[in-house]
């Protein structure tokens, strides 16, 4: 199954000519998993090529207004491309009376219904039968969450050869011992899985921390993750006022990547300071060579592991 990681917006506060405000997209099948929802973000939708009308959820992972004030535009947007799929809306306390307000004062009709999650406590958020969301607080100036989506283990690779050579024939009963089920055969012989299906493979994990200063909970939340997406605000000369403001540098991203022995790290939430993120990109690399500077629309491929 194909997943894919699509970065609607990278900046940090204020938009820039390259950088929308922060907005990134889980592609899973025909569902799209969105984590928070900056200004303009229908338009940056229109420009990568992502409709309105698949199975949607939004993860905010905090109220300040770059990460959420892309919100009535969205609902304005599907409404008038008819959307009639429910949207889910997960984020922290306060969430639910800002969406509120919303439909209270501004003058459009909706199309579709929307279910708000207010999170109260980390753990798992939203399950789903092929994978699960986790939230973690994260270490900002407001109550703000980072979000792990994590694959549920799948099958273990099946091997024809030794089921042949057991006499297990080929048909519904080579499914049933790919999904853990032992068989009886005809002769009476029980045939456990483990047989001929080899250990279970790990799903996929990606990780997105939204503003934070690193954080010891982000980096159990990211341990041996596919791709940690994590905020790096302010290059390493501005520790102090990363520090201040409860943001990350570069280094301090990589530090967490590498903690958390992570196979890819991408910084994004990028400070319109840096017209060039190169400086930011050598920072990291000191310290996690495996990392890359996000930039508006461009998208990562997660492959399946264990074939």
């Amino acid at each position: 199954m194909s997943l894919s990681v699509i970065f609607l917006g990278t900046a940090g506060s204020i938009p820039t000519p390259k950088r929308n405000l922060p907005a990134i997209v889980i592609r899973r099948k025909e569902e799209f998993l969105l984590f928070d929802c900056g200004e303009g973000i229908q338009r940056q939708m229109i420009q990568a090529k992502i409709g309105f009308h698949r199975k949607t959820k939004i993860f905010i992972t905090h109220l300040h207004g770059d990460h959420i004030l892309g919100l009535p535009g969205l609902f304005q947007t599907m409404s008038l491309w008819n959307r009639r799929n429910k949207l889910e809306i997960h984020g922290p306390q306060g969430i639910k009376a800002f969406v509120d307000a919303m439909n209270q004062t501004i003058q459009f009709t909706l199309t579709f219904p929307i279910e708000i999650f207010e999170i109260t406590n980390s753990g798992v958020i939203c399950k789903e039968k092929q994978y699960e969301v986790y939230a973690v607080w994260a270490d900002h100036s407001v109550q703000s969450l980072a979000y792990a989506l994590i694959e549920k283990p799948r099958p273990g690779k099946f091997f024809p050869e030794k089921a042949r050579s057991i006499g297990v024939p080929e048909g519904p009963l080579w499914s049933k011992l790919q999904q853990g089920y032992p068989i009886e055969l005809s002769n009476g012989r029980i045939v456990q899985p483990e047989e001929v299906v080899g250990p279970l493979r790990l799903g996929r994990k990606i990780v997105y921390t939204g503003d934070t200063k690193p954080s010891e909970d982000i980096i159990k939340l990211a341990d041996k993750a596919d791709l940690l997406i994590h905020e790096a605000t302010f290059s390493d000369e501005l520790q102090e006022r990363a520090q201040k403001d409860k943001h990350s540098t570069p280094s301090q991203a990589a530090k967490v990547a590498k903690k958390a022995m992570v196979k890819q790290l991408v910084l994004t939430h990028i400070s319109a300071r840096y017209k060039d993120p190169n400086i930011l990109l050598e920072q990291a690399k000191k310290i996690f060579p495996i990392v890359s500077v996000a930039e508006d629309f461009m998208r990562i491929n997660i492959p399946l592991s264990g074939y």
